[in-house]
């Protein structure tokens, strides 16, 4: 698997080499501006409604009142630890709630940047087609739907053991991973679809390589450090990177049959 991530991670800087090359700037730039402006500002609602549900349950349970009693600096400790997990925890969350619903809305420039990445990199022509962007378009809601319910039903489980003190600490990294798979299964789908594999067959193949799509999502994420620039760049270039990472599996040999007929 760390093998498949370091491929995952090397595809992003060849992304970048590709896209200039080929000045798809316009396909990257457009989707990606429209992308930060919604993640700005559904993060600060997000942010601001997750402070307002943890001081909520704080009080409803008596916590806060308790703590208050007890004047432990100790306990202070371990409750504003323990708020703060939960916080990073209903961000991640919420923030994958946003992600999937843009999967939805941008599906079509996905599965067009994927399809062009492909094309140029294969040498082949793929015509367009009304009813195949109609089918990308449903297929890339199924698998956002999929992967969005799985991904609540891990983090739901690891939303209830955050409070716990010592294993409660582990759980945002631990969801921040379960976030970069599914993201990555999404941008990876696009080229699955392309060849002509069903659901299933991409569901068994990237589950059999999970370091394509951990590795997809962890730069995806990373990128999200960087301020604005990140977030403008981060969408689109990780599906142009998702491309290039199963080509690469596929000229290595790993299971070609099931990356392209």
């Amino acid at each position: 698997m760390l093998k498949e991530i370091i491929i995952a991670f090397q595809a992003y800087y060849k992304a970048h080499q590709f896209i200039k090359k080929y000045k798809l700037w316009k396909w990257i730039l457009v989707p990606g501006i429209l992308y930060a402006l919604l993640f700005m500002v559904s993060m600060y609602y997000f942010g601001h409604t997750c402070n307002n549900f943890i001081e909520w349950l704080s009080l409803e349970t008596g916590l806060k009142t308790w703590l208050d009693k007890m004047n432990n600096g100790f306990l202070g400790f371990l409750f504003t630890l323990g708020s703060l997990m939960i916080w990073l925890i209903m961000m991640l969350f919420y923030f994958s709630l946003f992600k999937y619903i843009f999967l939805v809305i941008g599906s079509p420039i996905f599965s067009f940047l994927s399809e062009k990445t492909e094309a140029i990199m294969e040498g082949v022509i793929y015509p367009f087609s009304p009813l195949q962007l109609v089918k990308d378009i449903f297929r890339g809601t199924r698998i956002a739907s999929r992967n969005v319910v799985w991904q609540s039903v891990y983090e739901l489980s690891i939303f209830i053991v955050s409070p716990i003190p010592i294993a409660g600490w582990l759980t945002p990294f631990m969801a921040v991973l379960i976030e970069c798979y599914y993201y990555g299964f999404s941008m990876l789908d696009y080229s699955m679809e392309r060849n002509h594999k069903s659901t299933s067959e991409s569901i068994a193949f990237i589950g059999r390589h999970k370091g394509l799509a951990i590795g997809n999502g962890m730069v995806f994420y990373a990128m999200h450090l960087i301020p604005v620039v990140g977030w403008v760049l981060a969408p689109t270039y990780s599906v142009v990177a998702a491309t290039i990472s199963l080509i690469a599996v596929r000229d290595e040999g790993i299971e070609s049959a099931v990356v392209k007929e």
